[in-house]
């Protein structure tokens, strides 16, 4: 009784300050839920909703369960965020973000602005950017995807698509980069369209203005842009089955590589350029602290995923010993995941982020509106510097690994 009673008194609290909730009866409110951290300013709460967790954040024009019951765990939402129907769990929707009823949201999202999803979209430890929109009836967790210029412009997932991220062996090393960091966050690449009822198989990466045509399955990197990309079905035979063989290795260590290098441009990104535009948002401060954190989470699970391969390469089979790269990917792999920690600085990635941010400045010329147009609104030249800064950091992590691993030859070496 107490319980309810401590609920029944923070609904009031919210409905006395203004937020909409039309049937108070039926929402569920956790005694941990800060009512400080949800606005007054045009919040709508359906009827069903539940709402739980100490760090949910819940920001002016967002609308929550039009479609059907939402149910939502320590996420941050932005101005304008509409969460139609599902179950939302430690990730973060930036501004006019949202996802259709069916939603299965789980931990270590970020949907950057007026990125979407329809009906039955399962993620897990995904980045959207800007616009990328998803069709219905998709599971698409563990990867990044970028491009696209609007709504009308923006990268699309079509229906029934699926990243496959586990394989028979039960890795999840299968990250996947559908464009990439230091040209997507300029918001100026063309859009990448991956057709219905295909797939990737992880860890594959793909440049911008691709298009994959339907029922394509996807099991090499497409790195180059602007191509059209007609899967191949694999023919029909049975061949004996080697455990932990992982033939592809290299490529394994590589895409993983880049991909965590990609989070922590991304958290450069975050830090030296996005903070001042959340900051004129009011709760502004705690999503982008939510982001943060969530590209925390990301790192962590993708070095947890390494850490278990490394520990299966160890193993010698009868056909597939023990090779040199094996070993020192193994016996090495805490020195990898050190890497990560904290970060990389030299003198030549901080006077490229310098340089960018003092052009980015420059452009601005004081007057600091919305990030989308801030963003779109840069000089080319600007932009192009920008991104020099950011491939820096990943280019940084990758030698730094090639230098562990010598065995390997990584990244061309």
């Amino acid at each position: 009784m107490e319980t309810k009673l401590r609920c029944h008194d923070k609904i009031i609290q919210l409905i006395n300050k203004g937020v909409d909730i039309p049937n108070p009866f039926s929402l569920d409110l956790g005694d941990e839920v800060k009512t400080e951290n949800i606005s007054s300013d045009g919040v709508k709460i359906f009827p069903g909703c539940r709402l739980y967790g100490e760090k949910t954040v819940i920001s002016a024009g967002a609308k929550i369960g039009y479609e059907a019951p939402v149910t939502i765990n320590n996420c941050q939402l932005g101005p304008g965020v509409e969460l139609k129907g599902g179950f939302f769990s430690d990730s973060v929707f930036l501004e006019k973000a949202n996802m259709g009823s069916g939603a299965q949201v789980r931990e270590g999202c970020i949907l950057e602005e007026e990125a979407n999803g329809a009906h039955c979209v399962g993620i897990k430890q995904t980045i959207l950017f800007p616009f990328v929109t998803l069709g219905s009836l998709i599971n698409f967790c563990d990867c990044l995807m970028a491009g696209g210029t609007s709504r009308k412009d923006h990268s699309e997932v079509g229906s029934s698509y699926i990243h496959f991220n586990f394989t028979p062996d039960g890795d999840k090393t299968t990250a996947s980069l559908i464009g990439d960091v230091p040209r997507g966050v300029m918001l100026n690449q063309p859009a990448i369209f991956l057709g219905g009822q295909g797939g990737i198989v992880g860890p594959l990466r793909m440049g911008f203005g691709n298009v994959v045509a339907a029922n394509s399955v996807l099991r090499n990197d497409f790195i180059d842009d602007n191509k059209l990309i007609i899967g191949k079905a694999h023919h029909g035979k049975t061949i004996d089955y080697r455990p932990k063989a992982y033939p592809n290795l290299r490529r394994i260590i590589e895409n993983n590589i880049i991909y965590l290098g990609s989070l922590m441009a991304l958290q450069e990104w975050y830090n030296h350029v996005r903070r001042p535009f959340f900051d004129s948002q009011e709760l502004g401060r705690l999503v982008f602290e939510g982001a943060i954190e969530k590209l925390a989470m990301a790192k962590k699970e993708r070095i947890k995923r390494l850490e278990v391969l490394a520990g299966k390469v160890k193993t010698p089979g009868e056909e597939n010993g023990l090779t040199k790269g094996r070993s020192e990917f193994h016996l090495k792999f805490s020195e990898i995941a050190g890497l990560f920690s904290g970060g990389i600085t030299n003198s030549g990635i901080e006077s490229s982020r310098e340089a960018f941010l003092s052009a980015f400045e420059k452009s601005l010329n004081g007057k600091r509106s919305d990030y989308i147009s801030a963003i779109q609104g840069l000089p080319a030249q600007v932009s192009e510097k920008g991104t020099i800064w950011l491939k820096g950091v990943i280019d940084a992590f990758c030698k730094k690994t090639g230098d562990i691993l010598p065995s390997f030859g990584l990244f061309g070496g």
